[in-house]
């Protein structure tokens, strides 16, 4: 008799299954909503001293640097998504807030010594998730979201791309 396929994961993690562990999946959605709002609001408060900085020294220059402050008001959300998520809490301020946590699928707990253990997302997981965030919000005006809707972990399109989920920081 042939044996099963092995498992994609070899060491599940707790929160891999929705119907035994459905706390870390429970309101997720909702928050993830309002974890982006607060987000929106700590990256502005970034973006106004970045622009009147680069501002004033595009001016300085008479103008030769003002694309400098295009291009950083631009990069800013992708820097602050990406370098959160990558980080040892692996979740961006609007996240920690809402007690949310983004965690990867796509290695197990014992992946090695570069994120000991801790299932969080790597820095490529956490550059696919956003840049596919923003592209998919872009091209869909939000109605990417409503794929979290219809699967148990409530994982959006970007989640998938990046091989992440979030859940609740439990």
């Amino acid at each position: 008799m042939p044996s099963s396929p092995p498992a994609i994961i070899d060491n599940l993690p707790p929160w891999g299954d929705p119907w035994t562990y459905p706390a870390y999946y429970r309101g997720v959605t909702l928050r993830r909503v309002l974890a982006y709002a607060i987000d929106l609001l700590v990256i502005a408060a970034l973006a106004v001293p970045l622009w009147l900085g680069l501002g004033l020294l595009g001016l300085m220059t008479l103008g030769l640097l003002l694309p400098l402050q295009a291009l950083a008001i631009f990069l800013l959300p992708f820097a602050y998504h990406t370098l959160l998520i990558a980080s040892p809490r692996a979740a961006t301020v609007g996240m920690r807030t809402m007690g949310l946590r983004v965690m990867s699928v796509a290695q197990p707990l014992d992946a090695g010594p570069a994120h000991a253990g801790d299932g969080r997302p790597t820095l490529f997981q956490a550059m696919i998730q956003t840049v596919g965030f923003y592209a998919s919000m872009a091209l869909t005006g939000s109605l990417v979201l409503l794929v979290a809707l219809f699967n148990p972990r409530r994982r959006t399109l970007h989640d998938w791309l990046a091989g992440t989920v979030v859940v609740s920081h439990v």
